[in-house]
């Protein structure tokens, strides 16, 4: 059974061994523990629906709490001291696109706001209600999860919005295919949430982000259908897939996409380098990418996200090991870790190989095979739950990311750190921040921060200290010229700095399209921009 108030199943528990807690004791200061809400504590707070009644609409208290949030630290915040303020006023569970059409002409005519759910895997606010007095559906696409058609000749894939990444693959790889796309909510997101989103896989090298995958579909607005066909290529106008992508609900409600899938790989490895510094294996990773290395994957940590993850994998035996050897090598306290991914026929995954050992090696990389990347692969899904670990031992964790050119990573990648320290520093708490590249182009990479605090008794204190640290490190961001999201979208977290990167035109642009398709403002109001 899925959490109500955290990440995934109930039934899988990341564990930390006493080691890690020792070093995160040591990090942040003594840990202590807080009586979470209840699950009662929350459902007594749900208020009478403000809706009509409708055949189709569901207003029990219990599915009203279940698509109340999301999965940023607000939205923990909020489930885990029981501060919701805010619910759906009912939930409708859409089984086909005629259901949908029908939820849209009710809304439309009853001044109904609408919010558009996948997964409710959102970190930056997505699938929150509107805090203004009036009445709110949420639209759970997950019924609409099947593969329609699968077209082996072009190798195109037709399948329901609603569908999460697990059900996508299982469809798939029955036919021998994948679609590749491997975001770390990859357990629970959907198809249409990847698309609303912008989302972009752990193998996005190798597969292509979702706007490479996305060749065509269809959504469903309140002024009609819209239909795209999937072409491999267009000169008819601006590419209105590309509005769809990253609208965030705003526009419609995507019900299908045609997506390009490729048949399952001959082999795959993943393997682990060391570097002696960061800025050697940024280097590296440069080189790799501008000299079209045919990787499918390339991720670097910093010093402190290496020690830390090595720490935190409860690997214990193994981080002695290395830490002994990497030292004797002098692998020292400024070492990095990077995991690298290649995809394809035997053939191919020897040769490349055999070129990207010799890069890292130019570089002063330090090959360990791939047992390290063996243990990444197996966990890479179950990295979220630590998160409900750590919370359960008192600490509070959350990410942020953006992207930017080769010239400006290592200098934006520790202004940004920075910025968070200095943040926490100002509330006299301490912090654990760290980051890594994890998606490169030849013209620049993301880069992903985390970071650690611990909880406070107040509610409003802890969402205090997080919103310092985040703005701070926003604005660092912008400052360097970054984008405020490479791939968890914009949601309402991020609206305030999307002018910045948008331009006053540009917003004025994207606003007439909301009014267009949406002229009463009904569509996930409040997302992507006010």
């Amino acid at each position: 059974m899925r959490r109500w108030n955290g990440w995934g199943d109930e039934a899988v528990t990341y564990h930390l061994p006493n080691s890690a807690l020792v070093y995160l004791e040591n990090s942040l200061g003594p840990l202590a523990t807080y009586n979470d809400a209840r699950w009662d504590d929350i459902l007594i707070k749900v208020p009478k629906p403000d809706l009509p009644k409708y055949p189709l609409i569901n207003t029990e208290a219990t599915d009203r709490v279940l698509h109340a949030r999301g999965q940023s630290l607000p939205d923990w915040i909020a489930l885990r001291y029981g501060t919701v303020d805010r619910f759906p006023d009912g939930v409708t569970y859409i089984h086909s696109e005629e259901e949908l059409k029908e939820l849209l002409a009710f809304a439309y005519k009853n001044d109904i706001r609408l919010i558009p759910y996948g997964g409710g895997t959102s970190v930056v606010g997505h699938i929150n209600p509107p805090r203004e007095g009036v009445p709110v559906l949420t639209l759970d696409m997950s019924p609409m999860n099947q593969l329609i058609e699968l077209d082996e000749v072009s190798q195109l894939a037709t399948i329901q919005a609603g569908a999460a990444g697990p059900h996508i693959e299982r469809q798939l790889q029955k036919h021998g295919y994948t679609l590749g796309h491997f975001p770390q909510s990859f357990e629970l997101s959907t198809l249409g949430g990847w698309i609303a989103s912008r989302s972009s896989g752990q193998q996005s090298y190798h597969y292509g982000r979702i706007e490479d995958l996305f060749a065509g579909g269809h959504m469903e607005t309140l002024r009609g259908s819209l239909h795209l066909p999937p072409l491999p290529a267009s000169a008819a106008g601006p590419d209105l897939q590309h509005i769809i992508l990253g609208s965030e609900g705003r526009l419609g409600i995507i019900t299908q996409a045609v997506v390009r899938v490729r048949p399952l790989p001959e082999k795959e490895i993943f393997s682990g380098v060391f570097f002696r510094t960061w800025e050697d294996g940024v280097d590296a990773m440069r080189t790799a990418a501008q000299g079209d290395l045919a990787v499918s994957m390339l991720r670097l940590s910093d010093p402190l996200e290496t020690q830390t993850t090595l720490i935190l994998s409860g690997k214990d035996d193994l981080v002695r090991w290395a830490d002994r050897g990497l030292n004797l090598l002098n692998y020292r306290e400024n070492r990095c870790l990077l995991i690298y991914g290649i995809t394809g026929s035997q053939r191919h995954v020897r040769q490349t190989r055999v070129r990207a050992k010799s890069v890292f090696r130019a570089h002063g990389g330090l090959n360990t095979g791939e047992l390290i990347g063996k243990i990444w692969q197996k966990s890479r899904f179950k990295t979220p739950y630590l998160r409900n670990t750590l919370w359960e031992r008192g600490i509070a964790i959350d990410t942020l990311e953006t992207a930017l050119p080769w010239n400006k990573i290592i200098p934006a990648a520790n202004e940004i750190k920075t910025s968070i320290a200095k943040a926490f520093e100002v509330c006299n708490a301490r912090v654990l921040v760290f980051s890594h590249l994890s998606h490169v182009y030849r013209d620049g990479a993301s880069i992903y921060v985390t970071f650690l605090f611990l909880r406070t008794k107040n509610p409003d204190q802890l969402l205090e200290r997080w919103q310092t640290a985040k703005q701070a490190a926003s604005e660092t961001i912008l400052k360097w010229g970054g984008t405020i999201s490479h791939q968890h979208g914009v949601g309402k977290d991020h609206t305030p700095y999307l002018e910045a990167e948008k331009s006053k035109t540009g917003l004025q642009l994207i606003h007439s399209i909301f009014r267009e398709l949406d002229p009463k403002g009904l569509l996930n109001p409040g997302k992507l921009s006010d």
